[in-house]
């Protein structure tokens, strides 16, 4: 929980990994794309304020000490969210698994949730293994990433396919609700068209009983997701990299981005994410807490932030969407109005 200026904060970090990319891990023939891989990740980690980057060897494996420390103790963050990701395609026992994650998270039930993945090209069989997953570990979402290389050859494969359609399907018979995809920026060796999110609003619209997750909210394609995911109540926007890639790093590009989220899709579909181990929670919440829009004219047609926007954002809106009881004195005492855009749905 974070506290400041009287106000208490109920953190859900939901788009977390505890990942292993050492080089033990790297699969034989194919290092130079796990290599490569982390290597963009750590790039990616020198967005964050100097003080907080680690040294490369600390980046590609952290300890299960290093992870409650640096999410719990230090980083104000009451329940967090695995998003499994597997890339069997260059590490051999997989990057982020659920089964690495699930240990970890039975070990720790109250604060640790893990999601599950699925990848629709492994058919029958992949659907077999969602189902005893689904059992296993009592999933409430899982993490799809629509441009991860297949052994099959593929290097992507869209939410509209027939195949994807199928697991969407068990996935909601399994009462699996929330599809968290990746669908903002690359990462080496991956293709960039293949996280364009023009599949999600389809698979929205035929699924509207599940909630659509988008991780990193398309960006840099921002005003394509916003124009989409305003016409599809059941589609949210994830902050991860929206604020830890851009709040310190592109300040102006940030106010951009959160405007245009906070005016079309509104804050109650937006949710927080540190993408830990990329970044640290700590200095993302504390920032988030303090920010508000620049004080210029091309900022000011995009919504203020409030407190409760805020307290949206970092962990209401998800604890929504997981069920998770939020302590009394945290939640909100009269529901808020949405943005203006959410007109548009109900129109």
């Amino acid at each position: 929980m974070y506290e400041k200026d009287g106000e208490k904060y109920f953190v859900v970090d939901a788009h977390m990994h505890f990942w292993d990319a050492s080089r033990e891990n790297w699969r034989e023939g194919r290092e130079q794309y796990a290599k490569g891989w982390i290597d963009c990740f750590y790039g990616y980690h020198q967005l964050a304020p100097p003080e907080t980057h680690w040294d490369y060897e600390h980046y590609l494996k952290v300890s299960e000490e290093d992870l409650m420390r640096d999410v719990f103790e230090e980083g104000y963050v009451d329940v967090a969210i695995f998003q499994s990701t597997y890339l069997k395609y260059w590490y051999t026992e997989g990057f982020n698994t659920l089964e690495r994650n699930g240990a970890l998270a039975r070990k720790h039930p109250d604060k640790l949730i893990a999601n599950g993945a699925f990848d629709p090209r492994d058919g029958d069989a992949g659907l077999q293994r969602l189902e005893r997953d689904a059992k296993e570990y009592g999933l409430k979402g899982v993490k799809l990433y629509t441009a991860e290389w297949h052994e099959n050859g593929s290097r992507g494969y869209k939410l509209t396919d027939p195949e994807a359609y199928r697991f969407l399907e068990k996935a909601q018979e399994l009462g699996i609700k929330n599809i968290h995809a990746h669908k903002g920026p690359t990462i080496w060796p991956l293709n960039k068209d293949a996280f364009s999110a023009d599949d999600v609003d389809a698979a929205a619209t035929d699924f509207q009983d599940l909630n659509f997750i988008i991780e990193h909210a398309g960006i840099p394609r921002i005003e394509d997701f916003c124009f989409m995911a305003v016409q599809e109540p059941n589609v949210y926007a994830g902050c991860s990299v929206v604020i830890g890639g851009l709040m310190h790093a592109r300040p102006k590009f940030f106010a951009k981005v959160l405007g245009e989220l906070l005016f079309w899709v509104g804050e109650d579909r937006l949710t927080f994410g540190s993408d830990y181990n990329i970044w640290t929670p700590k200095w993302q919440v504390e920032g988030f807490v303090d920010y508000q829009m620049p004080d210029d004219d091309q900022f000011a047609d995009y919504p203020r932030l409030t407190t409760a926007t805020k307290k949206k954002i970092l962990g209401l809106n998800a604890a929504k969407l997981y069920d998770l009881d939020v302590p009394a004195e945290c939640r909100l005492p009269v529901e808020t109005p949405s943005a203006p855009g959410e007109q548009l749905v109900e129109a």
